[in-house]
């Protein structure tokens, strides 16, 4: 699945909830599904008319509309999946709409303010505000928690539904590796676990559920840290904006929010998806197995190549990429 061989009516037909779909990795995978010709459902708290905490200029409208720009139909709901009562009303309006989910993405979070920058990491427990660590563990599992306690049985009521649970590491990686603090170290395992469980209660119902993790994202937050755009992203590398940080090296092997989304599109599209489930994988693994690539016709795979460079093997850029 290359920019030229995408297939503009693999999933025309198919609905699809994105959950926390207003920037990053959740508007990438709603873009991606849209390239397929999915109909979208988007939601966040951010809209045309709120903010979240971020307080950027992102919103779930523009992302629906993105969705619908590349083929497929995008509609914006605003929820906090926090909030039960939201995400059930969600529920019982896309049974009303639609009758069914086909595929579900989690990929709740909101909590980039929260854990920090690399100043504030690798603190111990005891240095942290307990108030801020636990809204980190809500934002990342119980909003998770909610939304497929309230959305699953719309995604069983047909054979062949995908449930997607978004981290970041794999369940591999995160066990041999403390993640920043406690308790961002402790959401991004839980949530591979959750994909491990629950792809245990799906399998009976013919269903799939897969943790995925992205390798380095060129998010919109990440770009504007480094005073770039997604079209001149490679210039964050060599330092070449004035005012802003130059990126580490391995910012080559960074990737597009879309790269994940289009890995998500072949597990949809796959008739032996059954194949990855309770699974924890990245986009490159993805990307290998199933062929596609990012937005520039690449295939970045950061975390294989962090696997090599830890085992002390010269790596080379240009290899995972």
């Amino acid at each position: 699945m290359t920019e030229g061989s995408l297939d503009r009516n693999a999933l025309r037909g198919r609905v699809a909830v994105v959950a926390g779909a207003t920037r990053g990795a959740g508007r990438g995978i709603a873009a991606a599904l849209g390239e397929a010709g999915a109909t979208v459902v988007c939601t966040g708290r951010s809209t045309r008319w709120a903010r979240s905490e971020y307080n950027r200029p992102e919103t779930i409208e523009d992302t629906a509309q993105l969705v619908t720009d590349l083929g497929g139909t995008g509609i914006a709901i605003a929820v906090d999946h926090l909030e039960t009562d939201q995400v059930k009303r969600l529920a019982d309006r896309i049974r009303t709409d639609h009758g069914h989910i086909d595929v579900l993405v989690n990929d709740i979070w909101g909590g980039e303010l929260l854990k920090g920058g690399p100043p504030e990491w690798n603190k111990p427990i005891w240095e942290h505000s307990l108030e801020k660590g636990f809204r980190i563990l809500r934002l990342a599992i119980d909003t998770h928690l909610i939304t497929s306690h309230h959305l699953l049985p719309l995604l069983v009521e047909r054979p062949g539904g995908l449930l997607v649970e978004v981290t970041d590491g794999t369940l591999e990686y995160n066990a041999s590796h403390y993640r920043i603090s406690v308790f961002y170290d402790l959401a991004k395992v839980a949530v591979n676990r959750l994909a491990f469980a629950q792809g245990h209660e799906l399998e009976p119902h013919g269903a799939t559920a897969v943790a995925i993790t992205p390798g380095w994202l060129r998010s919109e937050m990440m770009l504007d840290n480094f005073g770039v755009s997604e079209e001149n992203w490679r210039d964050a590398i060599i330092g070449n904006v004035p005012g802003f940080p130059a990126a580490r090296p391995e910012f080559a092997l960074s990737e597009s929010p879309r790269y994940v989304g289009r890995g998500i599109v072949a597990l949809a599209i796959d008739p032996q998806r059954a194949r990855w489930n309770q699974k924890s994988v990245t986009s490159g693994q993805l990307a290998s197995e199933y062929g596609f690539t990012d937005v520039d016709g690449s295939r970045p795979d950061i975390w294989r190549y962090m696997d090599v460079h830890e085992r002390g093997i010269n790596a080379k850029f240009e290899d995972y990429r």
